[in-house]
């Protein structure tokens, strides 16, 4: 009988202690609201415990929970756009204004602030497979891992967002 290197995941408690930060920093990011944030976080979790048990190997644990973190951002956002939020005429003004405000502010938290609303007005896969390139550090393999698509799938939608990113310029 041939010997595998299969290395088995560690136990459920590793896991959670080893990515929780990581896992809150991509909801933040991808919700933009803490509540929702939390939220997420937990169910993402609960979820990760319950199938836990078919996981094989420690080299999918990565992807595997960043796939289910970012299948409920997906399914959230895909919540409310269907009870199609109300708003009002003066939030509306307001949304108008920012955007054709300068974009170019020294970095400062308006910049960060637009950077942050510009990403999140991108197609949900292209976004997700930025953050997770920009700010989680992800090689393409795990983006497409965790966004259920090829590694030149993920390539693609990072390669994407950016462009649509600078054309907001």
């Amino acid at each position: 009988m041939p010997a595998f290197n299969l290395k088995l995941p560690p136990p459920f408690e590793d896991a959670v202690k080893s990515m929780e930060r990581e896992i809150m920093r991509f909801l933040m990011r991808s919700t933009g609201d803490r509540d929702d944030a939390m939220d997420l976080f937990q169910e993402t979790w609960l979820r990760a415990y319950r199938a836990y048990p078919t996981l094989r190997s420690e080299d999918g644990l990565r992807p595997w929970i960043f796939r289910i973190a970012s299948n409920l951002c997906r399914n959230r956002a895909r919540d409310r756009m269907r009870r199609g939020r109300v708003i009002s005429h003066e939030s509306a003004d307001c949304e108008s204004v920012e955007r054709r405000a300068p974009h170019h502010l020294n970095g400062g938290p308006e910049t960060a602030l637009h950077l942050k609303r510009s990403i999140a007005r991108l197609p949900g896969k292209q976004g997700q497979a930025l953050m997770m390139r920009k700010f989680a550090g992800f090689e393409y393999a795990e983006i497409g891992a965790a966004l259920n698509c090829s590694a030149e799938s993920a390539r693609a939608s990072v390669y994407q967002a950016l462009k649509k990113l600078r054309l907001e310029e």
